[in-house]
């Protein structure tokens, strides 16, 4: 029995570690926390998959949106579907493929995406929102010098 917190399983499964250098050649990934199927296996497959498939359908609608002309509406609304794929990834054990990497990481990475999303389309001329002071006065400040 190998120790090594780093040795993969041979072909039998058995964990080996000859050497303490890394291997050549991958042989096998971890998959991500959270990754396991959202529904159970003998559920259709768009079931199975049901909260990427629901950050989608949201992105898809917001692009629709956007393309109809209400470009403001239509980005904050991509901006929401990232920060409910946030919630969901924080709040569900099994999120399917919208798992990634850690739940941690999948978390911070939606949701900064997504309030960044919200933000920037909240501060879109003409007439925006949200004013910033000190960003107005950073741009004007790049533009003298």
């Amino acid at each position: 029995m190998v120790t090594d917190a780093v040795s993969a399983p041979d072909e039998d499964g058995v964990p080996r570690r000859v050497t303490r250098r890394f291997p050549r050649v991958t042989r096998d990934t971890a998959r991500p926390e959270g990754g396991g199927r959202a529904a159970p296996r003998d559920a259709p497959a768009p079931a199975r998959q049901w909260p990427i498939l629901a950050v989608l359908a949201v992105v898809g609608l917001g692009l629709l949106v956007a393309a109809l002309d209400a470009f403001r509406f239509g980005t904050i609304l991509i901006g929401v579907a990232l920060l409910g794929g946030a919630v969901m990834r924080w709040a569900l054990p099994d999120v399917g493929m919208l798992a990634v990497r850690s739940r941690f990481t999948d978390m911070i990475t939606y949701g900064v995406l997504g309030l960044a999303i919200v933000l920037l389309a909240m501060m879109a001329q003409p007439h925006p929102w949200l004013e910033i002071p000190f960003l107005d006065d950073t741009l004007h400040f790049t533009v003298r010098t």
